[in-house]
């Protein structure tokens, strides 16, 4: 086997940061949301990307996607809200093979309802902690990360 390509000592102190913030952000905020909501950080991105449609509606398809996840665990996360009445599934009218899922009153009414702490608990964890040209940074590199190939030849706009 070939010897790997070992991480230079600024790629291991990037590295471990970003491990350390991967380690850190879910759990927190997944707790508020479950303490406050009753609601896990994805089913809340569900309910964030659907209402941003002016339909409230997406193709499941569309919304793994957005969600960059699987089909099988969008399936479950949306089984989840639909039994909780924040979101229903049902046939494309004009393509049988897709399924969208449309944002309910329900969910609507929920996803306001969780809004404000969920945004107080991001500003506190991720924004108030870094400068304007550092959120411009972590949006590329952001971006970056979760989609490689849009990215490939792009340079941090600063």
């Amino acid at each position: 086997m070939d010897e790997p390509e070992w991480l230079s000592p600024d790629e291991l102190e990037a590295w471990k940061a970003l491990a350390g913030v991967l380690f850190l952000l879910p759990g927190a905020l997944d707790s508020q949301l479950q303490r406050d909501s009753g609601l896990a950080m994805a089913d809340y991105m569900v309910l964030v990307m659907l209402s941003e449609q002016d339909d409230l509606c997406m193709r499941m398809s569309e919304l793994a996607t957005s969600a960059s996840t699987s089909q099988s665990r969008l399936s479950r996360i949306v089984a989840r809200l639909e039994a909780a009445g924040y979101v229903t599934r049902e046939m494309a009218p004009d393509d049988r093979r897709a399924v969208l899922a449309t944002l309910t009153e329900s969910g609507l009414a929920k996803l306001v309802a969780a809004a404000p702490g969920h945004v107080a608990q991001v500003r506190s964890l991720v924004f108030d902690r870094l400068t304007p040209a550092q959120v411009l940074a972590l949006t590329d590199i952001s971006r970056a990360l979760a989609h490689p190939d849009d990215h490939a030849n792009c340079e941090l706009s600063t």
